[in-house]
């Protein structure tokens, strides 16, 4: 039944257990093998692997499957390159490429991406919508599955300048930068255009708008040039009938009030965010999920492992929208017995 606990949810229903999802747990091998008893790992078949993963989905009962179409490659023509550290099982998303096309901050605050990348073709994008949601339905049958925009505003302009141009640009001229941001939210709007005209009933809208100690700009910066595109591109998609989520690692604690504003019908957050704050303003009102810490499975002792997932059902339990997750991930670091001892514990906990 993890479809209608996480429609319910979504729908602010109060199913009578505590829906759940998780992120990159499918990629801890050591935990699928020994939850599945499937033996798996990265050298593994892909067949082995996905079923695997399909087995893991279902033991641990996810009722939500986080997912986005639209990223990095739709800014190949041209985009900044800023490496990746090991973080996947077997070091398979090490990357030592970093470059950047932009030399200076009066290239980026100069940069038009409908020159870059080109208008879309709205029936080849809702199409492509479409068929990214029906194979996530087909890969994750028992749960909510959804499509979505990762490079939504500011995760799009980090990914094409890169951390260093984009600070040097923003503090050169915030006014250039927020016309430059206005362009484009202006082009990547025609995603959004494209998901509003889509077959799909949950989005994903995802922003990395801030960092582990808050907003990296100032605040109203923000509020001038990406929640005003924010509401612009949820508006439709609400008006389709569809479910919008959102997404932004760090602590977004300070625009709450903001992306409830936007339109959201719900938010997905990590430890940072005071998830109890936001219970109390928008519990009634809104699907949240969250927001163990993952450190704790990391480092943390059986004892603090049960005192974290308490916490959050404290929470959460009473809201009808919410959903129990690790945030940010349960990478293959995690020790295989702490994942587990966690889900024993959501078990006992999940019963309202």
């Amino acid at each position: 039944m993890s479809f209608e606990l996480g429609w319910a949810a979504l729908n602010l229903e109060m199913p009578p257990r505590v829906p759940r999802t998780e992120y990159s747990a499918e990629g801890h091998w050591a935990l699928l093998s020994a939850v599945t008893g499937i033996e798996v790992g990265p050298d593994s078949e892909p067949a082995v692997q996905d079923r695997a993963r399909r087995a893991f989905y279902q033991a641990w009962d996810y009722s939500l499957h986080w997912s986005t179409l639209i990223g990095g490659p739709e800014l190949a023509a041209k985009r900044t390159h800023m490496g990746h550290a090991v973080y996947a099982a077997g070091g398979v998303d090490y990357d030592t490429r970093i470059d950047c096309p932009f030399a200076t901050p009066e290239e980026v605050l100069a940069f038009d991406p409908f020159e870059a990348y080109g208008p879309v073709d709205q029936a080849l994008q809702r199409r492509r919508f479409e068929q990214a949601y029906q194979a996530n339905c087909a890969a994750n049958p028992h749960g909510v599955n959804m499509t979505g925009v990762y490079i939504t505003c500011v995760s799009g302009l980090i990914e094409i300048f890169g951390w260093e141009m984009l600070l040097l640009a923003a503090g050169t001229d915030s006014e250039a930068f927020g016309a430059l941001t206005e362009r484009y939210n202006r082009w990547v709007g025609q995603f959004f255009e494209a998901l509003a005209a889509a077959d799909v009933p949950a989005v994903m809208l995802h922003d990395d708008i801030v960092w582990t100690s808050g907003p990296f700009l100032h605040p109203e910066w923000y509020r001038r040039f990406v929640f005003p595109h924010y509401g612009r591109t949820i508006a439709p998609l609400r008006e389709s009938g569809k479910k919008v989520l959102f997404t932004s690692d760090g602590d977004y604690t300070l625009f709450i009030d903001d992306i409830a504003a936007a339109g959201v019908h719900g938010f997905v957050l990590e430890p940072m965010t005071d998830m109890a704050g936001l219970a109390q303003r928008y519990g009634r009102t809104h699907a949240f999920v969250g927001n163990v810490d993952t450190r704790v499975l990391l480092l943390g002792t059986r004892e603090q492992i049960r005192a974290e997932v308490e916490r959050c059902m404290a929470i959460g339990k009473g809201c009808p929208g919410f959903f129990l997750a690790v945030g940010n991930h349960i990478p293959a670091n995690t020790p295989v017995d702490n994942a587990l001892y966690y889900n024993e514990v959501y078990e006992q906990l999940a019963r309202r």
